[in-house]
């Protein structure tokens, strides 16, 4: 299982559309919006290379440099196989 966290997703949002607009827009929709592009990609990506599985985007987990810590009201937002 892979655990990745993103975690400039309001600058890589502010960069595409603009440090102006990107400004107006709140750090969790950027999330959001990263996380479903991300998703996105990694199912084409992978399922091109043959290989089969799922992908969540979860709200909860907080990965940290010696672990990962399961925050109560542990959800996931999106979950996709491919």
């Amino acid at each position: 299982m892979l655990v990745l966290k993103i975690t400039n997703a309001s600058e890589v949002v502010a960069a595409k559309i603009g440090r102006f607009l990107g400004a107006l827009t709140p750090d969790a929709l950027d999330q959001k919006t990263i996380e479903d592009v991300l998703i996105k990609e990694l199912i084409k990506n992978l399922s091109a290379e043959g290989l089969k599985g799922e992908v969540a985007a979860v709200r909860g987990l907080e990965l940290h440099e010696h672990g990962l810590d399961v925050e109560e009201g542990l959800h996931v937002r999106r979950r996709e196989a491919f």
